[in-house]
C-alpha cells in the first residue's frame, strides 16, 4: 500500500461511462452527462500508471457524430479531447518523468502583469515537449470495429469457438458463433462504427492495447486493420463482473505492467522486458452465482414438491399425522362437582328427624355445616308469648349461630339448584372439530414446511454468521 519511491500511489480511474449511465448517441442528455462528470469526472481524461499511458474515451458521446439529429454539444467535447490527445499524452509523460527524479511536475507560474490584449494567447507554463512516449492503452466502453464473424477465442463464455471441420487445424473465421453481432438498436451498440474506429486510433497514436465493455463476455480480438501501432491493438472486451448481466461465471481482468525506463523515458533493457511484453493479462473468473441460484430455485422446487405429495397422502389416508393421532384435546372439555359439592346435594335429599327442624347430633363438626328444614309448626304462631318474640328459655343455650336457620330449601327446589349451579360450572369448551379433506392437506402442508423451513434458515443463518 506504501508506494515506492516514484510512485505516486494508489490511482483508480472510474469516469469511463457507458450506456447505462448516460445512453447512446443522439440519446444522451447533457444535464445528465454533466451531473455524472461532477461526480465522477470527466469521461475522457488521460493518465499513466506503471510507466503506460492510459486514454480514456467517451465513447458513447463520441458515437452522436454522424448520426441523424445529432448534437454538437454531445460530440464535440470528446472530439476537441482526441484532437490534442498526442500532445497532451507527451505532456502527461513529462510529468511523470519528473516526478520519477523527485522534482516538480509543473513550473511555477510567473509573477507577471498580461495585459487584456495578450489574455487570448496566454498559456500556462509548462515544459519543452519531447518524444518520449510511453506504450498506450485505450479505454472505451463500446468496443472497436471489426468485421462480421470475427472471432473472440476460447474464453468467450456464451459461445465458444465452432469446431472446425475435420482435417483442418486453425479455428473457423470468420465464426458467427463466437463473434460480437455488428449491429445496434435503442440506446446501444455493440461495436463503434469504422469511420470513429479510424478517428481514434489516428489522433491518439501508438495504441498497443485497447480494453472494453459493454459485451458483458469475453472477448479477445488483434485489429490489424489499424496504422496506430504495427503490430496491430490487441483489445480485450472485459467480462461482467455482475452475474445479472447473462452470464454464468462473471469474471474481471488482472492486468500486470512492467515497464522500465531510464530519465529520459527510454526502456531499458531486460532480461524480463526482450522476453515478455510490458503488458500481461490474467482472466480471473469468480464463482457460478447464477447457478447456485439455480440449484437453490430446483432444491426449493422438489421440496415443495414432495410436501404437497405427504400432505396428499395425509390427507387421503395413506399416511398418519400427529393432527389425526389426537383422540382427545390436550385440555378437559367438562368439569365434575366436587366433594363438597356432592355433600350439599345429598343433605338436600334428607328429611328432617326432630319436628323443630334441629338435627339431634349436633356434637359432631361435620353436621354444623349441614342445613335442616324447619317444622312448618315452627313457623306459625297465634299469640304473642309472654316472653317476647326472643328464642324460648329451653333454648337459650342453643350453640348454633341463628344463620343456620335463615332460609327454607324445599327438597325439590334445593335439588335443581344443586343441578343448575353444577351446570353452570361446567366448562363450555366444545370438543374441537376432526380435521380432514382438504382442511387436513392445508394445515399439514403448512405445518411441514413451516418445520422444515425453521431448520434451513437456522442452518443457512449459522453458515452465514460463522463464513
Amino acid at each position: 500500500m506504501t508506494p515506492r519511491p516514484g510512485q505516486p500511489g494508489r490511482k483508480i480511474i472510474s469516469s469511463l461511462p457507458g450506456n447505462h449511465d448516460l445512453g447512446f448517441g443522439t440519446g444522451i442528455q447533457a444535464s445528465v452527462r454533466k451531473r455524472f462528470n461532477a461526480y465522477f469526472g470527466d469521461g475522457s481524461r488521460i493518465d499513466v500508471i506503471g510507466n503506460h499511458t492510459f486514454v480514456s474515451v467517451d465513447t458513447v458521446s463520441l458515437s452522436a457524430l454522424g448520426q441523424p439529429q445529432s448534437v454538437e454539444e454531445i460530440w464535440r467535447p470528446t472530439m476537441e479531447f482526441l484532437d490534442n490527445a498526442q500532445a497532451q499524452k507527451k505532456r502527461a509523460v513529462m510529468r511523470e518523468l519528473r516526478v520519477q527524479q523527485g522534482l516538480a511536475p509543473n513550473l511555477p507560474f510567473k509573477h507577471a502583469l498580461i495585459d487584456t490584449k495578450d489574455l487570448a494567447k496566454a498559456g500556462l507554463p509548462h515544459y519543452e515537449e519531447t518524444d518520449a512516449e510511453f506504450p498506450t492503452i485505450l479505454l472505451t466502453h463500446v468496443p472497436l470495429y471489426r468485421s462480421e464473424g470475427t472471432p473472440c477465442g476460447p474464453l468467450r463464455e456464451h459461445w465458444p469457438p465452432s469446431t472446425p471441420p475435420k482435417g483442418q487445424t486453425e479455428p473457423v473465421d470468420p465464426d458467427e458463433r463466437n463473434a460480437i453481432a455488428v449491429r445496434g438498436g435503442y440506446q446501444y451498440q455493440n461495436v463503434l462504427t469504422k469511420e470513429i474506429s479510424k478517428d481514434i486510433t489516428e489522433k491518439i497514436g501508438n495504441i498497443k492495447y485497447a480494453f472494453s465493455g459493454d459485451d458483458h463476455d469475453y472477448c479477445e480480438v488483434v485489429h490489424r486493420g489499424y496504422p496506430s501501432a504495427g503490430a496491430g491493438i490487441r483489445e480485450i472486451t472485459v467480462k461482467s463482473i455482475s452475474w445479472a448481466m447473462g452470464v454464468h461465471k462473471p469474471g474481471i481482468v488482472m492486468l500486470s505492467l512492467w515497464n522500465p525506463v531510464d530519465n529520459h523515458g527510454n526502456q531499458i533493457p531486460t532480461k524480463e522486458s526482450t522476453r515478455f511484453p510490458t503488458v500481461q493479462t490474467h482472466l480471473c473468473l469468480l464463482p457460478d452465482q447464477l447457478g447456485i441460484f439455480i440449484r437453490y430455485a430446483l432444491l426449493f422446487g422438489w421440496t415443495i414438491t414432495l410436501l404437497t405429495i405427504r400432505a396428499v397422502l395425509v390427507a387421503f389416508g395413506g399416511l398418519k399425522s400427529s393432527l389425526t393421532d389426537a383422540k382427545s384435546p390436550v385440555l378437559p372439555v367438562s368439569e365434575h362437582a366436587s366433594s363438597a359439592e356432592t355433600e350439599k346435594a345429598e343433605l338436600y335429599s334428607r328429611r328432617p328427624s326432630s319436628p323443630d327442624g334441629i338435627s339431634s347430633k349436633s356434637s359432631t363438626s361435620s353436621d354444623r355445616g349441614k342445613l335442616a328444614i324447619r317444622n312448618s309448626n315452627a313457623r306459625t304462631r297465634s299469640v304473642t308469648p309472654s316472653g317476647g318474640y326472643g328464642l324460648p328459655a329451653a333454648q337459650l343455650k342453643y350453640n348454633y349461630p341463628l344463620i343456620q336457620h335463615a332460609g327454607y330449601f324445599p327438597l325439590a327446589k334445593g335439588a335443581r339448584e344443586v343441578e343448575q349451579w353444577d351446570t353452570v360450572n361446567t366448562c363450555s369448551k366444545k370438543k374441537p372439530k376432526k380435521l380432514k379433506g382438504c382442511g387436513l392437506f392445508f394445515a399439514e402442508l403448512k405445518r411441514s414446511i413451516i418445520r422444515v423451513a425453521s431448520v434451513v434458515f437456522i442452518w443457512y443463518f449459522w453458515l452465514t454468521w460463522n463464513g
